[in-house]
């Protein structure tokens, strides 16, 4: 049988999302705010219960013929009422949990296959018969954490016995950590030095991201950037995808995350990350240094702190609000475990994720979104060249080069270029929600104050204030672009500290790569949803004042 020509082939998620749109109203609890499906609505819906791949392989790539995208787009039209009835059934869900005050799990990960069920057997929901079956649904479900919920953890760490307990446990093993006596360079030259050999051979030809569509080709850096002119010196040439595995070996043997962590205990060390206004901890942190944790007693994801900054309370509560963890201990196990993980450098517990930290701090610092110049390993290249490619990159660097006049002094930002708002960081749009689907129109309310930045389902908070102009809403993401290692050491950190709960640490460059390359993606995702954010706000204002 002939192969297909890729021209008369279509990318899957085209298809869907063109047929999804054609529905027309009654999906807006399972879309985004530009209409198209939600990623989860496609992974927990769409595949596995509308298209079904595994009984239709014609279905099963990512790219479909032109008869395969035919049966995709009529399957849906032909489930199309059924999927707007579980729509419904979400709202009411969600409406139902709220009432309950049932906070553990994502409600779109513990609801929607169970919201196309309901659909399936009762159709459309009907008041008030309805709203107690989705009742016996939000109950059942959150009994199923088998104590592994934010309830538990809220009436555990409530209990005042048991609150004071872990304030004492906090205080003893913030008392035994071995801080350094004297402040110094963060992170130490032979740390970069260690750092920029990994991030050359990661994304070198023939090492884990060679594979990449963007991964790098060889060009010469022309930068100085600090440490690590070994790597600098071998960037125009071949690197041996072996040297990235002993580097990042000598960097765990070394223990050089845990040096990290504890120089940042340190007040007066000095930031050598070779990037200009980056504070020693990029951003994990609010103050110079990172304060004993507390217990704490409420969290939510529209308001956390940098991540070094949370409580006992707030970081068991991310772990639990994170979709699939029944290989968990009971709270109490794990609020014993975080207590230390909390008072440990870089709040990690295993060194190989310490040293992810490193590495992507220095990836992030190196970062320049913004420039023309090349990067000084080829990681940095790779991601710098992806970045660039978007038209709002484009647009923030011409905005950088000739920024409109503030409207007052105290609109003025600070730093060379408009780098940043007081303190050193950007000023950014809405962050995503809890579910992964941005915040549609932020506004200033949202947007994070000095030390507090935007990162996985958080934002920091500032005092309410009037909603910023799109145009405002741009600038402020053009300005963010000249401190891009802020967004993306917060999400790095988050997703480290998730695999540290689960015990499951870095084995080797290949999957270090996997996971720093993911991040950057995302936050490179993110950055759109922003930009696409703004330009609605900026279109919405301009038609209001032509109405």
């Amino acid at each position: 049988m002939p192969a297909t020509p890729l021209g008369a082939l279509q990318p899957r998620s085209q298809v869907v999302d063109r047929a999804w749109r054609e529905l027309g109203p009654g999906l807006e609890p399972l879309s985004g705010p530009g209409g198209a499906p939600l990623t989860r609505a496609v992974k927990l819906l769409v595949l596995p219960l509308v298209l079904r791949p595994v009984l239709r392989p014609e279905l099963a790539g990512d790219l479909l013929t032109a008869e395969a995208a035919d049966l995709a787009a009529g399957l849906l039209r032909a489930d199309g009422t059924r999927l707007a009835a579980a729509a419904r059934w979400f709202t009411l869900l969600k409406r139902v949990r709220r009432a309950l005050r049932v906070v553990g799990g994502n409600p779109q990960d513990l609801y929607f296959q169970r919201c196309y069920e309901l659909a399936a057997e009762h159709g459309a929901p009907e008041l008030p018969a309805a709203e107690e079956t989705a009742r016996q649904v939000v109950l059942e479900l959150a009994a199923r954490g088998d104590g592994r919920t934010v309830d538990a953890l809220k009436a555990h760490l409530r209990d005042p016995v048991r609150a004071r307990a872990a304030d004492e446990a906090l205080s003893r093993a913030w008392e035994d950590r071995a801080v350094p006596a004297l402040p110094g360079p963060v992170p130490h030259t032979d740390a970069l030095t260690l750092a920029d050999a990994v991030l050359e051979g990661c994304a070198a030809p023939g090492g884990p991201a060679s594979d990449r569509r963007d991964s790098d080709r060889g060009a010469p850096s022309a930068r100085t950037h600090g440490a690590g002119e070994t790597g600098r010196r071998n960037a125009g040439g071949a690197a041996d995808p072996g040297t990235a595995e002993k580097a990042l070996a000598a960097l765990v043997r070394d223990l050089h995350g845990s040096r990290l962590g504890a120089a940042l205990w340190v007040s007066g060390s000095v930031a050598a990350w070779g990037a200009e206004g980056a504070p020693s901890h990029l951003g994990l942190s609010a103050g110079p240094v990172p304060a004993r944790p507390g217990v704490g007693s409420t969290a939510s994801t529209a308001a956390l702190p940098a991540p070094l900054d949370r409580t006992l309370y707030e970081r068991v509560f991310t772990v639990l609000r994170a979709p699939g963890h029944p290989d968990l201990p009971p709270v109490p196990e794990l609020v014993a475990a975080e207590t230390a993980r909390s008072c440990s450098p870089l709040g990690l517990s295993d060194e190989s994720l310490r040293v992810a930290l490193l590495v992507g701090g220095r990836l992030a610092a190196g970062l320049d979104p913004l420039g023309t110049d090349p990067g000084p390993t080829r990681a940095h290249r790779a991601i710098d060249r992806r970045w660039r490619r978007e038209s709002s990159v484009a647009r923030a660097r011409r905005m950088t080069v000739s920024p409109p006049a503030p409207r007052s002094a105290a609109d003025a930002p600070s730093g060379p270029l408009g780098a940043g708002l007081p303190g050193g960081l950007p000023q950014a749009g809405g962050s995503p929600r809890a579910d992964g689907a941005p915040t549609p129109g932020p506004s200033a309310a949202a947007l994070p104050g000095p030390g507090t930045v935007p990162d996985d389902g958080a934002t920091g908070t500032r005092a309410p204030a009037p909603p910023l102009s799109g145009e405002d809403l741009l600038a402020g993401l053009g300005r963010s672009l000249r401190t891009p290692w802020v967004a993306y050491t917060r999400r790095l950190w988050a997703r480290l500290h998730g695999r540290d709960v689960h015990a499951a640490g870095i084995d080797g460059p290949a999957e270090l790569w996997s996971l720093l390359d993911g991040v950057a993606y995302s936050v490179l995702m993110d950055h759109r949803a922003r930009v696409r954010a703004a330009l609605r706000t900026l279109t919405d204002t301009t038609s209001g004042s032509a109405a």
